[in-house]
């Protein structure tokens, strides 16, 4: 397996934290863990998983956790390997001849990484499986992650899928698998993955370094360490007070204040994060915590300071509810649109607010003082 160049980002690793492939055990998965190790031992294991849940739950560190178990030909009930392995240590060094990473790729003339996985990717798996079966054994191909893939390397993929190599174990992670081929659903067996409890999040940070703010940011990260680690490393928790802040404003929005917000998602991807992607990110979790606090009151904790009464006036029952869910669901998805059309960012999200400021229940006067 081809180690990628030192300074070139990797597209499945959260910006500030360690790559997936380094964790040394997987979190609060044990039912996952559970239902792959019984099919692996008990010789019933499928040629293709689908690892789903949230995004940050633990899906990548699960996937490679099962490469290591299975090239270092352990087991163990739980996935441990021993860490000196030679395998272990080739997996590590993303240098192991019987693994194969798909992801998307680095765009040399762009200057930038592929906002998708392409069909060159795919058939770069198909040359592995080719040319590894010379060797024997057990293969292992993660491909992180399967939402990334565009229409041509989706069907690709499906060929193989329809033909599995001998003794090959695909690993497709996927954060939204309604929207992949149902026909490639239907060729995996699926591991659900789910957030982590607050206890476990808490413990999972304190050991990280993380202890302040560590409450905000496991409410605003929905049990996901992963999203806690992007966001404590791009300065997400004050780009979502900004948002709060900018609602605040509201029914007559500040203009300066939301051109401001949207002027800093155009910033230029780098080793830190993409500011856009950030931008989406906390757009997409105020809207969903917005809708939440509809049918089941304002969250606690609260993720920034005024959030809480923020959303008791904007969303206070199921109607308003259902029309931030609503708005969530549109504007991810335009959202994941533009990215791919590469829109200017600022006008997309300047946009995507002025939207919102402009639904019913962004209407709602505020309290009287006085």
């Amino acid at each position: 397996m081809k180690t990628d160049a030192p300074d070139i980002p990797e597209p499945d690793r959260v910006p500030g934290a360690p790559h997936p492939r380094h964790a040394p055990r997987v979190i609060g998965q044990d039912t996952a863990i559970a239902a792959f190790t019984e099919a692996a031992r008990g010789g019933r294991l499928h040629h293709a998983w689908l690892l789903t849940g949230p995004r940050g739950v633990g899906k990548a560190t699960l996937a490679w956790a099962i490469a290591r178990w299975l090239l270092a030909g352990a087991d163990s009930a739980d996935l441990s390997v021993d860490r000196e392995a030679p395998e272990v240590r080739r997996i590590s060094a993303l240098s192991e001849p019987r693994l194969q990473l798909i992801r998307r790729p680095w765009d040399d003339k762009a200057g930038r990484l592929r906002a998708e996985i392409t069909v060159d990717e795919i058939r770069r798996l198909l040359s592995f499986f080719h040319l590894s079966a010379a060797e024997g054994g057990r293969r292992v191909a993660i491909i992180d992650a399967a939402d990334d893939m565009n229409t041509a390397a989706a069907n690709a993929l499906l060929k193989v899928l329809e033909e599995p190599p001998k003794d090959a174990l695909i690993l497709m992670i996927a954060h939204q698998p309604a929207g992949l081929l149902p026909t490639i659903r239907s060729r995996c067996r699926t591991l659900r993955l789910t957030p982590l409890a607050p206890r476990q999040m808490a413990g999972i940070l304190s050991d990280m370094g993380i202890d302040e703010d560590a409450e905000a940011l496991a409410a605003l990260s929905d049990g996901s360490v992963g999203e806690a680690l992007r966001l404590a490393g791009q300065g997400g928790l004050d780009r979502y007070q900004d948002l709060v802040d900018l609602f605040a404003t509201l029914p007559r929005m500040d203009r300066l204040a939301a051109s401001r917000f949207a002027e800093a998602a155009a910033g230029r991807a780098g080793a830190d994060g993409d500011p856009f992607d950030l931008t989406i990110t906390v757009l997409d979790r105020f809207l969903t915590r917005m809708a939440r606090a509809g049918l089941m009151g304002a969250p606690l904790p609260q993720a920034a300071k005024g959030e809480g009464a923020l959303m008791a006036r904007l969303s206070p029952d199921d109607r308003a509810a259902r029309i931030w869910a609503e708005a969530q669901a549109r504007l991810s998805a335009r959202a994941r649109t533009g990215r791919a059309v590469n829109l200017d960012p600022a006008a997309l999200v300047m946009d995507m607010v002025l939207e919102l400021a402009q639904l019913p229940p962004a209407q709602a006067a505020p309290p009287h003082k006085g």
